[in-house]
């Protein structure tokens, strides 16, 4: 009988549909905000004082914040940097892949009508000797997982 080992969380891509990247734009340090929440209303019944009870209403994500080191030449960040400074928003789907040994998919997240709503870089300081890491931030709608 095989032993079963958990995937490791450092081996992951991240594809955009529909915006044409470099060879390294799918690359990234680390993401999150892959999680989902199910929101609730409490109603309170009549003659039944010892509780309420608590409906289920809608799914809540939070966004989804991707990090990598500056990458000068990107087709994501002239698609970030679009709909931040000329208010040119283009929803878009991407997918979160994360990769076993032979770089094949285990499991993968499908991110849907996702756009930025922040980008920005580390500090810039001349007595560290450390990457530029930018930070992009996107809000979307849902995401399945596959």
């Amino acid at each position: 009988m095989a032993e079963y080992y958990p995937p490791v969380g450092f081996h992951f891509k991240v594809e955009f549909t529909g915006i044409s990247t470099t060879q390294n734009d799918h690359q990234f340090q680390s993401v999150s905000g892959l999680s989902v929440d199910l929101e609730t209303e409490e109603v309170a019944e009549g003659g039944e004082n010892r509780f309420k009870h608590k409906i289920p209403v809608r799914t809540k994500y939070p966004n989804l914040v991707l990090k990598r080191g500056l990458l000068i030449d990107s087709g994501i960040i002239k698609w970030c940097r679009n709909a931040l400074e000329n208010l040119v928003v283009e929803p878009i789907d991407l997918t979160v892949s994360l990769l076993d040994e032979d770089h094949e998919p285990l499991q993968t997240w499908n991110v849907v009508h996702a756009y930025p709503v922040k980008w920005n870089t580390s500090d810039l300081n001349a007595e560290e000797n450390k990457l530029l890491i930018e930070t992009l931030e996107l809000t979307y709608n849902y995401f399945n997982i596959s």
